[in-house]
C-alpha cells in the first residue's frame, strides 16, 4: 500500500470532540472524539477522496497524486498521550 504525508489542522470543538481540516486536501473535514481518532477518519476520508478522484476521472489534489505514482513515505499521525 503506497503512503503519503498530508498535513491536519487539528481543533477542539466548544461542545467537546476536535475537527480536522488539511490545507493539502480541499474539502476533508473530519470529527471525532479525540485527536487520534479525528486523525484516523481524517486518514480514511483522504483515501476515499482519492478513490472516487480515480473512480471518476477527477484530478487528485496534488499532495495526495505521489500516492498513486510514488513509493511508500511515512505518514505523520498525532498521537494523545492523555
Amino acid at each position: 500500500m503506497d503512503e503519503v504525508t498530508i498535513k491536519l489542522h487539528v481543533e477542539p470543538l466548544a461542545e467537546g470532540g476536535y475537527v480536522a481540516t488539511s490545507p493539502d486536501v480541499p474539502g476533508l473535514v473530519a470529527e471525532g472524539r479525540s485527536v487520534v481518532e479525528v486523525a484516523e477518519i481524517a486518514q480514511g476520508l483522504a483515501r476515499k477522496i482519492v478513490e472516487s478522484c480515480l473512480d471518476h476521472g477527477d484530478p487528485i489534489p496534488p499532495a495526495l497524486s505521489n500516492l498513486v505514482s510514488a513509493g511508500t513515505v511515512d505518514l505523520l499521525v498525532p498521537v494523545s498521550v492523555r
